[in-house]
């Protein structure tokens, strides 16, 4: 594997982190959101993702396939929870229904916390391994002088 490879897989998981940490972000935003312009409580939402292949020339790609094949990662989608909200007991909310209960998302606070610590954790590793690569590869230049 090159160096621009490395790079090249390093990054798209930043990307996808990226984009992990925005969710987990909005789901934070929402928690207590009982009205969404599509009817109801906001659903939580979580990001799924795949391996991609690293993009490049035709040559890098034959060499992958004779060697051992690396993949990258993208974000697949963003797919919203389908667990039904929470029934909480609160008559003096203006979302109250007839008996005096609100339907709230069903987001756990800690658990999106954890998940925004992991993403934010994941993105410094690859970080580390950007610059693992690019002092590797500085060092190598400074091999052929």
């Amino acid at each position: 594997m090159d160096f621009f490879n490395a790079m090249n897989i390093s990054a798209s998981a930043l990307s996808a982190q990226r984009e992990r940490m925005n969710v987990v972000a909005s789901n934070l935003a929402n928690i207590h959101t009982t009205r969404t312009p599509e009817g109801g409580p906001y659903r939580k939402k979580s990001v799924v993702f795949e391996a991609q292949d690293p993009a490049g020339p035709f040559e890098s790609m034959l060499q992958d396939r004779l060697r051992e094949h690396v993949k990258g990662v993208r974000v697949a989608g963003i797919e919203a929870s389908r667990k039904p909200p929470l029934r909480v007991y609160d008559p003096s909310h203006p979302d109250a229904d007839e008996e005096g209960y609100v339907l709230k998302p069903d987001i756990n606070l800690m658990s999106e916390i954890v998940d925004m610590i992991s993403a934010s954790r994941s993105f410094e590793a690859n970080v580390t391994a950007v610059n693992a690569s690019k002092n590797m590869a500085t060092k190598a230049l400074e091999i052929g002088q």
